[in-house]
């Protein structure tokens, strides 16, 4: 306090400081003064703390989250001064407008610490786990943190010139209201994302069937995305098929590979009354047992589902290991069962028709009179 007193001292015997606006212009340049040797001082301090902390993962993964440290410092700094000039030449108005707008670029440098930290733990958590529910979490805050930084800090400067934000606050709620029912189906599908994400039907790498697949083309693919609005579908005839995320929730979902990719195929065959059952169940689990993707155990099998019009109705009953070679196993399976069958002489038979034609003797009719 003596030193503080000795430099007012000082001040107020240099020439001039007999009035007040040269007694708080020399206090100025000393503040300013002041303030350039705090930021040459720390300026230093924190380069040799950078240069510490560059040890570390984190701030070695995110070198711009020390720019935003020192960019918040310079800030703070040029708030310290600016507060005191203002209340020095008595412009109050001016301090809580200066104070208000440093606030809202403050908001900068903290985005920037933020997503750094955020996506760190992104990396180092969220990625180590199998539970998606943390992805979306940090998918979520890497999207509207920022957002919310800023309207965090344009409200703080409000209240702090002075300007009263409730109205602000309810109007945004009535607007927040207005945008819900206007925006219905875009909120239903990211509530539905999020749903998706959480129970998880299925995830990315899955194979599903596609019911809205264009007519002719593949019914089944991988997923390849799960976003906050959509779900993408990439079929096996490589077509993206992008389906809302609410109408996912609506209908049943179908996962070939939530479990395992092994799965039981289902080959129906058709062969002819008088052909040998036996011997026809035997070519076809011969031909199954030539896949080198089957799964053995369980065996290949063949039951007897139908007697239909013309044929006795089999089912071959194979599990493959990978379930994305499911037309595979039935385009083998019918190509080689058709050519063994022609071999050994069974038939598969196809609708026949019997058209007997009859002949038959009409008597005679009596002539027609003129009259």
């Amino acid at each position: 306090m003596d030193h503080i007193d000795n430099l007012l001292r000082w001040l107020k015997g240099l020439p001039g400081t007999d009035t007040p606006h040269g007694l708080a212009a020399y206090k100025a340049t000393a503040a300013l003064l002041g303030i350039l040797i705090t930021w040459l001082l720390l300026k230093w301090f924190l380069q040799r703390l950078s240069r510490r902390l560059l040890r570390y993962p984190f701030f070695k993964e995110n070198e711009n989250v020390l720019n935003a440290i020192r960019k918040a410092v310079r800030y703070g700094l040029v708030i310290i001064a600016g507060t005191y000039l203002a209340r020095l030449f008595d412009l109050a108005l001016l301090e809580k407008i200066f104070q208000g707008v440093l606030i809202v670029m403050l908001a900068a440098p903290a985005k920037v610490v933020l997503i750094g930290a955020l996506t760190y733990l992104e990396k180092n958590v969220a990625d180590r786990t199998d539970n998606k529910v943390d992805d979306i979490i940090f998918d979520l805050l890497n999207r509207f943190s920022g957002a919310i930084l800023y309207v965090t800090a344009i409200i703080l400067a409000l209240d702090i010139v002075g300007i009263n934000v409730m109205p602000f606050i309810a109007g945004a709620g009535v607007a927040g209201i207005a945008i819900g029912f206007a925006a219905k189906d875009t909120l239903s599908n990211l509530i539905a994302g999020v749903l998706l994400i959480i129970d998880r039907p299925f995830e990315i790498g899955d194979r599903i069937e596609v019911w809205s697949a264009p007519a002719g083309s593949a019914s089944w693919g991988d997923v390849v995305d799960i976003g906050l609005r959509a779900t993408k579908i990439k079929t096996t005839d490589n077509i993206v098929i992008i389906i809302p995320n609410n109408e996912i929730m609506k209908r049943d979902i179908v996962n070939y590979t939530i479990i395992s990719s092994l799965i039981r195929v289902r080959v129906n065959i058709g062969i002819a009354y008088d052909a040998d059952i036996d011997k026809a169940k035997s070519i076809i689990v011969d031909v199954a047992r030539q896949m080198d993707w089957i799964a053995d155990p369980p065996a290949p099998k063949v039951v007897v589902r139908n007697f239909s019009e013309s044929a006795v109705d089999l089912q071959l009953r194979v599990w493959i290991s990978d379930a994305r070679r499911r037309m595979d196993t039935i385009s083998f399976v019918i190509d080689r069962v058709k050519e063994a069958f022609d071999r050994a002489g069974i038939e598969i038979p196809y609708p026949k028709r019997d058209i007997n034609v009859r002949y038959t003797d009409f008597p005679a009719q009596p002539p027609i009179s003129a009259d």
